[in-house]
C-alpha cells in the first residue's frame, strides 16, 4: 500500500462486520493507520450503520466502535436485486447508502459522503 497511485483499501465480501471476522480487521486497520495515515479506508456491508452497527449488535461493541473510528466511508445496506441500478457509484443497489463514517460518528447522525464532484445525487437512501 505504500507507492503513491494506492490511494486506500476497500473491504468487502464475505461479510467484514461479521463478529468473527472483526478483530482481525481492526488489527489490521490499526497497523495500517499506524504506518499510513493518509490511506483511505471504506468498507462494504449488509449490514445498516444506525440499526445494526452502531447499536454493538455485531460482537463486541468496543471492537465494533474502534473498526468505525478506523473507516472513512462505509456503505451499508444489502444489495436488493429489484433495487439494482447501473448508474450508481460505488453501490449496486439504490437502498444502499455511502456514508462519511468520521462525519456521521462526530455529528451523532448519518451524513452521507460526497463524491469528489461534491454532489450527492443519487446517494440518498
Amino acid at each position: 500500500m505504500r507507492p503513491n497511485f494506492v490511494k486506500g483499501i476497500t473491504l468487502l465480501g464475505g461479510e467484514p462486520f461479521d463478529p468473527r471476522n472483526q478483530e482481525a480487521i481492526v488489527c489490521l486497520l490499526r497497523e495500517i493507520k499506524k504506518e499510513l495515515p493518509q490511506k483511505s479506508i471504506w468498507a462494504f456491508t449488509g449490514y445498516l450503520f444506525d440499526r445494526d452497527i452502531l447499536p454493538g449488535k455485531l460482537g463486541d461493541p468496543s471492537v465494533t466502535r474502534e473498526y468505525l473510528e478506523y473507516l472513512d466511508v462505509l456503505v451499508d445496506g444489502p444489495f436488493i436485486e429489484e433495487k439494482k441500478n447501473l448508474s450508481l457509484r460505488f453501490r449496486g443497489s439504490e437502498n444502499q447508502r455511502i456514508i462519511d463514517v468520521k462525519q456521521s460518528l462526530a455529528n451523532d447522525r448519518i451524513i452521507l459522503w460526497e463524491d469528489w464532484q461534491g454532489e450527492t445525487k443519487g446517494l440518498k437512501g
